[in-house]
């Protein structure tokens, strides 16, 4: 694709149709396994259509955007047909799956003094909240940071930026940077595989797929490109992604800030050199607008799903997520040094100050 439109001309036709098969499957109690069938006549259909197109100056995009448009569908009808179908796990998934569960247990051998340290940095790494008890989902829920819990695309990108800087010592010759954007792959598929794999998380996965590899062909990107092409991607590998909330949330919080972000942030003017780049009042401006440009695109969402609307999310993020980030990384540095049986306490005592820390800012929020 040349730009983000012609990402646009095949990406959002087929994002719907994968919506209108999911809306189909919900709709009718009993696919008939005719219609995948009928489908697929269609689809060499669309594709004589895109042929004949005589558009002179925009050749076949109206074809394209139908071959599209049904293909997307004709993958979401086939994967609701064949849902009840288990598929087994290959080699790496069960891998995955094993040093999931090895992570768990190391995370719960690491002594912290606070008892609630323990199963948050359990959920910040890997996903699972079931040690954390009602009083702390409440406290994060009522102060709008339950997404902070839900492991996302976020929780990747902090790991991934942490992994990068693990690998700059790598170098920058063709050779080491062909090196560590495998590495950055690699780690960053392992990890989605053994946490799951949720929808966000893969969504984040595909994003740095697509931007190691832009990087490595010495191609430029933009993020709404990065967007539409992810998009398409993650739908046709998974087509029931469509009906997931994460999923849905995930994109609609990066529209926001692909479509929003943007123009927000250039309402503060930029100085340049070493000024522009430290200046505090324009961090918390990228900080707050950041934050309205995601709740822009993903509240009316959660409003009609759950009727809530979290009042003071600019400042629950412009606390709570660099709080985040720092906990995160003195999380993985304390398991990693503790999976060798070198720790120090010092970091573990410290490590779980931060965590009583952000558990504490978002209790006062609650509060208000």
């Amino acid at each position: 694709m040349k730009d983000s439109g012609d990402i646009a001309g095949t990406g959002v036709p087929f994002a719907a149709g994968v919506a209108a098969g999911a809306f189909l499957a919900a709709s009718l109690k009993h696919i008939p396994l005719q219609l995948p069938f009928l489908l697929a006549v269609l689809l060499p259909l669309a594709t004589a259509i895109t042929y004949q197109q005589a558009d002179s100056r925009h050749p076949r995009k109206g074809g394209f955007a139908v071959l599209f448009l049904l293909a997307g569908l004709f993958c979401s009808v086939n994967a609701a047909v064949s849902a009840g179908i288990p598929l087994p796990k290959g080699p790496l998934g069960r891998i995955a799956e094993v040093e999931g569960e090895r992570l768990k247990r190391l995370i719960d051998s690491i002594p912290y003094p606070s008892g609630t340290t323990g199963p948050l940095v359990k959920a910040l790494l890997t996903g699972d909240r079931s040690g954390i008890g009602k009083d702390i989902r409440e406290v994060f829920r009522s102060s709008g940071a339950s997404h902070i819990l839900a492991l996302s695309g976020l929780h990747l990108g902090i790991l991934y930026l942490i992994l990068s800087k693990i690998t700059a010592p790598l170098g920058n010759s063709p050779r080491s940077r062909i090196s560590r954007s495998l590495l950055n792959i690699c780690a960053a598929g392992f990890y989605t595989l053994m946490t799951g794999a949720s929808p966000s998380i893969v969504r984040a996965f595909i994003f740095i797929t697509i931007g190691e590899t832009a990087r490595l062909l010495g191609r430029s990107h933009t993020t709404t490109g990065t967007l539409l092409a992810a998009l398409t991607i993650q739908l046709a590998l998974s087509p029931g992604s469509v009906s997931s909330l994460g999923f849905q949330l995930s994109y609609l919080a990066i529209t926001g800030i692909a479509l929003l972000y943007p123009p927000l942030a250039n309402l503060y003017p930029k100085a340049g050199g070493i000024r522009g780049r430290m200046d505090p009042m324009r961090r918390i401006w990228e900080g707050a607008v950041l934050s309205i440009s995601c709740q822009a695109f993903t509240a009316p969402l959660v409003w009609y799903r759950f009727h809530t609307f979290p009042k003071y999310f600019i400042i629950t993020n412009l606390t709570a997520l660099p709080l985040t980030s720092a906990v995160m990384i003195l999380s993985v540095t304390t398991t990693a040094l503790s999976c060798f049986g070198i720790c120090p306490e010092i970091l573990v005592l410290l490590n779980d100050k931060a965590v009583q820390l952000l558990i504490a800012c978002l209790g006062i929020i609650s509060s208000l």
